[in-house]
């Protein structure tokens, strides 16, 4: 199991699918070659500069933090199963009202919309909170997600950004 990068009070706790098999190997979230998850951070302006997932802790002092969805590791996030996906979902949001984050942004709108019964849920701002938290749907940073690019990537994690207004 891959330990959450979280606190009391965060600005953004950013909630993963799952842990690949590579994150579960080294215990750093997105830790895969080839994941955007920390290039993306970066360029939306969240990070002074893009950090190596083995610093995954310094976001605690950036008032960020992550989780995941399902904390089963698995090679790819569709070999999940719906009721996994539900089941993570209640859990999530017991940990965002025991933590109290401001927001919460899904990096997987899939996921979201399975986990969270929205099959209509799009990306960006939600209409329905999650816990008490403001709730964001982002593309999955995955390099297996070939719809998005490392720009467009990070201009969506920069309307979060926005959003938050940190």
């Amino acid at each position: 199991m891959l330990p959450d990068v979280i606190g009391p009070g965060l600005d953004v706790l950013f909630v993963g699918i799952n842990p690949g098999l590579w994150s579960a190997a080294t215990g750093w979230h997105f830790a895969r070659p080839g994941n955007r998850f920390w290039p993306a951070l970066h360029r939306g302006g969240f990070t002074p500069r893009q950090l190596h997932p083995s610093e995954q802790d310094e976001l605690l002092t950036l008032g960020l933090g992550i989780s995941n969805l399902v904390a089963r590791a698995t090679a790819r996030a569709d070999e999940l199963t719906a009721g996994e996906l539900v089941a993570g979902a209640a859990e999530l949001t017991g940990k965002v009202e025991r933590y109290g984050p401001r927001w919460v942004a899904v990096v997987g709108v899939t996921a979201y919309r399975i986990g969270f019964a929205r099959p209509k849920a799009g990306f960006g701002p939600q209409p329905e909170p999650l816990g008490g938290a403001r709730l964001w749907v982002l593309p999955n940073p995955s390099g297996l997600n070939a719809h998005f690019t490392p720009e467009t990537l990070g201009a969506a994690f920069a309307e979060l950004r926005a959003a938050v207004g940190a």
